[in-house]
């Protein structure tokens, strides 16, 4: 009986680890091929998205895991950014998705899930302002007192929408992803409220994704 407990544990943390690995992948592969140039060296890519729903299929550490992999593997594909660029893609990451994962993992329900995402989000924001006027003028030669000025109108907005947008699609995405992980034999069969039968998540996340393009379509064209 211990000998084929321990069997279904190896088995069990054998599929974590591919699961984890294949999330690792689908994330490189959206940074590669779904990278969108907004302003400055600020790039949207939905990479977070993958991330999240790692952290919530796998916990925390997973999260943190296939955040740092797959920004190991930009800096040294597709990104311009350096080494510093990697230091901020992973802190920009993981402070959105380890806390939202976190959250999740003491109460695995939808209304944890978006609370854990919206506190990831605010995390985020609050966080990247802070690296960005450390940073920032390092990066890219500027004065300080330039960057200070860009905080607000540049920043912030930048990854309140990122954060908007990762929410929204996460939602969206959540349900089919953890079914086909399902299918290839990486998940086991358990019961969360994100992927139910009834799902609400695929509705709210609709719904946040139409109200952020809306929102990102009125600023581009100065009405807000």
């Amino acid at each position: 009986m211990e000998q084929q407990t321990k069997k279904v544990n190896v088995s069990l943390k054998m599929r974590k680890m591919m699961g984890i690995g294949m999330m690792s992948a689908i994330a490189i592969i959206t940074v590669a091929m779904l990278r969108i140039p907004l302003v400055l060296f600020l790039k949207y890519e939905p990479k977070d998205v993958v991330i999240i729903i790692g952290g919530f299929l796998y916990g925390p550490l997973s999260a943190f895991a296939i955040s740092s992999i797959s920004s190991i593997v930009e800096m040294v594909t597709v990104s311009d950014t350096g080494i510093i660029g990697c230091i901020m893609n992973i802190i920009s990451s993981c402070s959105f998705a380890c806390i939202a994962a976190l959250i999740y993992k003491k109460h695995k329900t939808l209304k944890s899930a978006i609370i854990g995402m919206v506190i990831g989000c605010a995390l985020m924001s609050i966080l990247m302002i802070l690296w960005n006027y450390i940073v920032t003028p390092i990066f890219l030669g500027f004065p300080r007192e330039a960057v200070v000025e860009m905080l607000i109108p540049v920043f912030l907005p930048f990854n309140l929408i990122k954060g908007s947008l990762n929410i929204a699609i996460t939602l969206l995405l959540y349900k089919p992803i953890v079914n086909g992980l399902r299918r290839a034999n990486l998940l086991p069969e358990v019961d969360d409220k994100i992927s139910s039968k009834r799902n609400k998540g695929s509705l709210i996340g609709l719904f946040l994704l139409i109200i952020t393009i809306v929102i990102v379509l009125l600023l581009y064209t100065d009405i807000l």
